[in-house]
């Protein structure tokens, strides 16, 4: 019989030692939850909600990519337009330069030392068609990482990039060109003809200081300014609706990624009033139970069963 009692007793103690440890392993996942703020702590918990958890994790991976994305896609359009302001304030000075020269009273040294001045905004111009973007590749380009434009032993300068801007997608299957490229604001139409902005300044500041350009060489000139100042400000419009369409798509992914997180927080969230609640059960019936336990284990019956 004492085989007997001795078992039921041993028994009774790895029962109530197992009891006790699920109540504090209860009580340490509940704290956890507290402390994470995550109902789950592994998908076993609950499948389903741990599915949809990981595919809301995706998504917000994938939408840090689209926001790095939109924000190149930002810089360079907001370099862009800073650079084209740049290139119409340089053409508003040659209109300028040029109306001195179209005066009949200014003699060939005068409209000489305007061509000086001419010529040097000829340079800044192509300095800026060859400004960079936020990676150090040209702006105006399109995706090539060398200059936009080269310069001849005359000084004559060529297009060298390629033939669009590059494309960046916004996420959603939305996507945004991220600049233009240099013909397609520097070479305009006026008079039946296109005009490349780069050489008529070339040939103005040439004929200016050699003395061979005089009113008549101003005057032709003002109507090709005139028309380049209207192809800036087309370039100009076109860059700030890409910019317009980008700020439509982030605050599209905004609200999107708010809707994610509120279901986060719905799928597998924690109450924290829930949890407190929960805890303070637990640990009242943990309490009570290592109190019976003790009275049990010191009643005198068991010492005569062992």
């Amino acid at each position: 019989m004492s085989t007997i009692f001795g078992t039921s007793t041993s028994a009774f103690f790895e029962r109530s030692l197992m009891d006790l440890t699920a109540l504090r392993k209860q009580a340490e996942e509940t704290q956890a939850e507290m402390s994470s703020g995550e109902r789950l702590q592994r998908s076993s918990d609950d499948p389903v909600a741990a599915s949809r958890l990981r595919q809301l994790a995706r998504a917000d991976v994938f939408d840090d990519i689209d926001t790095a994305a939109t924000n190149r896609a930002s810089t360079d359009l907001n370099l862009t337009d800073n650079a084209l302001s740049q290139f119409a304030n340089f053409v508003t000075r040659l209109q300028e330069l040029t109306t001195q020269a179209a005066s009949s009273t200014l003699s060939t040294s005068q409209r000489a030392g305007i061509g000086e001045e001419v010529a040097q905004i000829r340079d800044n111009l192509v300095a800026l068609a060859n400004a960079r973007d936020g990676n150090g590749n040209a702006l105006f380009g399109g995706e090539s990482a060398a200059d936009a434009y080269t310069l001849d032993a005359a000084g004559n300068a060529t297009y060298a990039g390629t033939g669009a801007a590059g494309v960046i997608s916004l996420g959603g299957g939305q996507s945004v060109s991220r600049g233009v490229t240099g013909p397609e604001f520097l070479k305009f139409q006026s008079g039946g003809a296109t005009v490349d902005l780069l050489a008529m300044t070339k040939a103005l500041a040439d004929d200016l200081k050699s003395g061979t350009g005089g009113a008549a060489t101003a005057n032709a000139a003002l109507t090709a300014l005139n028309d380049s100042l209207n192809s800036i400000t087309t370039a100009q419009t076109v860059v700030g609706s890409r910019l317009n369409w980008i700020d439509l798509n982030t605050e599209r992914r905004t609200s999107l990624s708010e809707m994610r997180t509120n279901e986060k927080t719905e799928v597998g969230g924690a109450d924290l009033t829930e949890s407190i609640a929960r805890l303070q059960n637990t640990m009242l019936v943990l309490q009570a139970s290592q109190a019976s336990f003790s009275r049990l284990a010191n009643l005198s019956l068991f010492s005569v069963l062992n």
